[in-house]
């Protein structure tokens, strides 16, 4: 009888006929595959313009590539020419990036070009952000823009949903990544027909940029690291312990967030809060190192290739530093994300626990980390689950992370995220 009444109560939404969701296709494919190439293009100026920033421009002037020196030139400089362009272009390089997430906000066409020139100017820089956020919000503007006006008889909603979903397939290399974000997204909303229903065409969109990406860049998200063969009894302790750590340390970000933010704020102007927000990355990089700087991916693969290189003293301090650089620059100003690096805290955490610690494993170590990290930075269960994850390519665990996830949740839900109100405050 309580088993009739439940399914009374939530009944099976119908699912919607084929001839619905074909029209999808080609919108669908469109969108995924000029999202996948946007995002490739920023990266690659990105990347070129850190190469003659960081390389080519010091040894010209006969200076240390990364000296303190440098470190300090260079972080304070992009301050003030993102300052510049934040000032200066159209639409201000968009809304205050402290209050955006991975959310499809949808800016007018002419705040675009504003928000292209600050985030590659961000990526060469250094600072401790990366692309997720602006190149979501700018794949997301031009596919509502330039989608109105070649399909209009389509709904506008459908235009975020699909530009969103193939940045993130692009971003990670897998559909899956963006079907767990829209999946979370949707909990808790009213559907008008099957889950997957609504799923097929951001989907499709997400399918056809992560294969535009695999096919033009073969981009990988796995560290590497000796594999997880059989579970052990000390993995598990191991994971229940350093998610949780990794999740209250981030935690502590999070709080800092809304007083790091507002002591910017009181600054009153971009090229102020801008090149502040610049010096304090460039003290910061000089006491971390060369590898806490950028959006930290590159820099987590080099610490992934040999663990033994570095002291857990040395891990310690480049997880607090860029933790630390974390919070600067997302709060100064600059236009970028906190997933990439949350990921690079997350593995020298759980580096460093494995230094301290021998029986830890590298990768059981890294993927708890980088769950607990993930979850007090962004509190979206399923991408912190995927991607601690898929960085370590091993199948045995997820299982364990399921498992850890369970005490870290508890210590961050109902708490803040990293991510403020347009007053200021927190968001939660």
């Amino acid at each position: 009888m309580a088993q009739d009444t439940a399914r009374q109560a939530l009944p099976t939404p119908p699912s919607a006929p084929a001839r619905a969701l074909l029209p999808l296709i080609l919108p669908s494919l469109v969108v995924g595959v000029a999202s996948s190439l946007l995002y490739l293009l920023v990266s690659s100026l990105a990347g070129r313009f850190q190469h003659v920033l960081w390389n080519n421009l010091p040894d010209a002037l006969g200076i240390g590539r990364y000296s303190v020196l440098w470190m300090l030139v260079m972080l304070t400089a992009t301050g003030i020419a993102v300052g510049l362009v934040v000032w200066t272009v159209p639409g201000h390089a968009g809304p205050d990036p402290a209050t955006l997430g991975l959310e499809a906000v949808a800016l007018p066409p002419a705040v675009l070009p504003g928000l292209l020139l600050a985030t590659v100017l961000m990526l060469a820089g250094g600072p401790s952000l990366g692309p997720e956020n602006p190149i979501i919000a700018v794949n997301v503007g031009l596919a509502l823009w330039l989608g109105s006006l070649a399909m209009p008889r389509l709904p506008g909603s459908l235009w975020p949903a699909l530009a969103g979903a193939a940045t993130l397939g692009a971003m990670f290399g897998t559909p899956v990544a963006a079907a767990l974000v829209i999946s979370e997204a949707l909990a808790g909303k009213p559907l008008k027909g099957a889950l997957w229903d609504n799923l097929f065409g951001p989907l499709t969109a997400a399918g056809a940029g992560a294969m535009t990406t695999a096919l033009v860049a073969r981009p990988t998200l796995d560290l590497g690291l000796p594999a997880v063969g059989r579970l052990r009894w000390p993995d598990l302790l191991s994971a229940l312990l350093i998610a949780p750590v990794a999740a209250l340390l981030g935690m502590l970000a999070v709080c800092a967030f809304p007083y790091v933010h507002g002591a910017f704020q009181r600054l009153r102007h971009p090229m102020l809060a801008l090149p502040a927000g610049g010096v304090v990355l460039g003290l910061l990089g000089a006491l971390g190192g060369h590898l806490t700087l950028f959006k930290g991916l590159d820099e987590v693969t080099v610490l992934a290739k040999d663990p033994q290189s570095w002291s857990a003293g040395q891990f310690a301090v480049m997880t607090v530093v860029k933790l630390a650089a974390l919070l600067v620059a997302a709060a100064c100003g600059f236009r970028g994300g906190r997933i990439f690096p949350s990921v690079f805290i997350g593995a020298a955490l759980g580096l460093c626990a494995h230094a301290l610690v021998p029986a830890v494993q590298p990768s059981v170590g890294v993927a708890a980390g980088v769950l607990g990290m993930l979850l007090a930075i962004t509190r979206q269960g399923w991408v912190s689950l995927f991607t601690a994850a898929v960085l370590v390519a091993s199948p045995v665990i997820l299982a364990l992370l399921c498992i850890a996830s369970l005490p870290a949740w508890l210590l961050v839900t109902g708490r803040p995220k990293m991510q403020l109100r347009a007053d200021g405050t927190a968001l939660r």
